[in-house]
């Protein structure tokens, strides 16, 4: 996995092609791999248990990007919390219409609900929902994968000058990919990207239970 890595960033870095980048090409690398192979999923979360196992120390570890841009948060945190706020009603709205509109069981909407939440945060928010958490990760995926394209999209639309505007625009929508795609257009961007990704995903931990009545 660690090659594939490697190859797919130097392959993004000489193409450019955000196609190319290693959340999307490693993945699928991955699941012909996996085809190719005859794997079942059963076999594929035995060997990758420990992937699982990290994601507790990365939550813990969310805590230091607070620490570290407080004074940002001090100054800018009306902008921030607004922005946040609109950002998690916009996500889990239109998840929450789309299942309606699609006919989806409990189950599958549950999963989807925290699609826009960082992984670490959305799979044991799923869990105690009622979801799969294996499901929202794929959703999860996607979410960050679309999200970083077309944030990249919009940055040449929208009049956005400042680097607050601009990472915040990649951490409401789009938390892991979101930030990687911030780092590159701006290192002021990245850290804004980080930080908003990481408040966002804890907004909705506590937002997202409150629409499970409905379903």
């Amino acid at each position: 996995m660690a090659g594939q890595w490697v190859f797919s960033r130097w392959l993004y870095k000489r193409s450019g092609r955000y196609l190319l980048s290693p959340l999307i090409l490693v993945p699928a690398i991955l699941l012909l791999t996996a085809i190719a192979l005859h794997a079942t999923y059963s076999e594929y979360a035995k060997n990758t248990h420990w992937l699982m196992a990290v994601l507790g120390p990365v939550t813990v570890a969310f805590a230091v990007p607070i620490w570290q841009q407080r004074q940002m948060l001090i100054r800018h945190w009306p902008a921030l919390l607004l922005g946040m706020l609109a950002g998690s009603a916009a996500s889990m709205g239109s998840s929450f219409a789309l299942a309606r509109a699609l006919a989806l069981d409990s189950s599958v909407t549950l999963s989807l609900l925290p699609r826009s939440i960082t992984t670490p945060f959305a799979m044991p928010l799923a869990h105690d929902m009622g979801g799969v958490p294996e499901l929202t990760a794929v959703f999860v995926m996607f979410t960050g994968v679309f999200g970083a394209m077309l944030g990249g999209i919009l940055l040449k639309w929208l009049p956005l000058r400042s680097a607050l505007a601009r990472g915040a625009l990649f951490g409401v929508g789009a938390h892991g990919a979101g930030v990687s795609r911030a780092h590159e257009v701006g290192g002021e961007e990245g850290s804004v990207a980080g930080l908003v990704m990481v408040l966002t995903g804890l907004l909705n931990l506590f937002a997202a239970p409150l629409l499970t009545h409905w379903l």
